[in-house]
């Protein structure tokens, strides 16, 4: 049978199922790849279960926006932890992850063949969604250091623009925007009449000091801020699923159509576990981020090392490191040998739209310190060995 082509054969296929097989491949391998926690919810949140087992009318549909009790719980905390007041020309969506945050909010603010803008490197989920709508994805480079090219983002402003992406602290490359340069992205998307969509995934993980900042605080910027937020990171939430967006009033019919046909409502057990881990609160997070933080200058210490072999950008936030490896070796090549030689996986940075010479994303959350002294030691010997031959 003939297969006629489809919109999906213009999207890539996602690396990390790529790089997990090359993984199961070569037992004993060490993951810097995949961006996850090593740690689980706070047992506290499991209580929370018998309370949803308690009322039979939690096996049913619920709310498509979100229960109740989560709604007021993450109102909560965006007021305390993000400066974000809930009011009449704003809402909150509860969402099965950030990423299906994403996909609602494209879908709720185009039509087919707009454009958004996203920078480079970009977080490939992003630029996969906008595809998937039939969207152009304009790619904006971001500067020497990673930070927001604002100059460039202006020039590719066109009439058929719809959104302004940013994502900090950053995927993949662990920067952090400051605070003028994201109300300089939110005061050209009120001057143009487009959206500045937030993505918030990584809020908590900070470092020396750098602090992560809302957009949609900034006053006067609820009609035109979509903030995407995740419980699946800082709380170690990955697979329950749970994210939440905050959204124009006006945009609210839009996104229930979208959710409503996709998901009906978040899963509801997930919902009352994702209720319990906010009511213990930010002071969980923070333990670890505190122990994430060592972990973190461990790997940088044994990076710097390597210095003459590649360039190190500074990170000081989410889990990554983003390199720029001086070699002119395919960068697909370079992960399998690092994984097939040196039993040490990261990421492609082809992947976050990094074509134009050798980059790779170190994740190293995921990792107790003395498997990440082992893996990054990996990785430094292989980088070594393998760029001398």
């Amino acid at each position: 049978m003939k297969i006629n082509p489809t919109r999906m054969q213009s999207v890539q296929s996602p690396i990390i199922p790529v790089v997990g097989e090359l993984i199961h491949q070569n037992p004993g391998t060490i993951s810097l790849g995949q961006g996850v926690v090593s740690y689980n919810p706070p047992p506290q949140s499991f209580a929370k279960i018998t309370e949803f087992l308690a009322n039979s009318d939690n096996h049913k549909y619920k709310a498509v926006e979100g229960i109740a009790p989560l709604q007021d719980a993450i109102a909560a905390k965006l007021k305390a932890d993000n400066g974000i007041e809930i009011n009449s020309k704003n809402c909150i969506v509860v969402t099965a992850g950030s990423n299906m945050g994403f996909t609602n909010a494209i879908l709720a603010i185009t039509s087919a063949g707009d454009e958004v803008i996203i920078q480079s490197p970009y977080y490939f989920n992003h630029e996969m969604a906008i595809v998937m709508a039939n969207c152009r994805p304009v790619i904006v480079a971001t500067d020497e250091n990673y930070q927001l090219n604002l100059d460039e983002i202006k020039k590719a402003i066109t009439d058929k623009t719809r959104a302004i992406v940013t994502i900090s602290p950053n995927n993949p490359t662990g920067v952090v925007y400051t605070q003028e340069a994201l109300r300089e992205v939110n005061e050209l998307c009120r001057q143009h009449n487009i959206y500045h969509i937030s993505d918030e995934a990584y809020e908590y993980f900070t470092y020396n000091g750098v602090e992560h900042c809302s957009p949609a605080a900034f006053p006067n910027s609820s009609d035109r801020t979509i903030s995407l937020f995740t419980l699946s990171k800082a709380y170690g939430f990955a697979s329950w699923r749970i994210g939440y967006m905050v959204i124009p009033e006006h945009l609210l019919v839009s996104v229930r159509k979208i959710q409503d046909t996709i998901l009906i409502c978040p899963p509801v057990i997930s919902q009352y576990v994702a209720l319990g881990a906010l009511q213990v609160g930010r002071e969980y997070c923070d333990n670890y981020v505190r122990a994430i933080a060592s972990v973190r200058q461990l790997v940088l210490d044994e990076l710097n090392t390597i210095q003459n072999l590649c360039t190190i950008s500074p990170a000081a936030g989410a889990f990554y490191f983003f390199l720029k490896v001086n070699t002119q070796l395919d960068t697909m090549e370079l992960v399998e040998q690092l994984i097939r030689e040196y039993k040490v996986a990261v990421l492609p940075g082809t992947t976050f739209g990094m074509d134009n010479g050798c980059y790779l994303r170190v994740a190293y959350a995921a990792l107790e310190p003395e498997t990440a002294s082992a893996g990054i030691g990996r990785l430094v010997k292989g980088l070594k060995t393998i760029l001398s031959r």
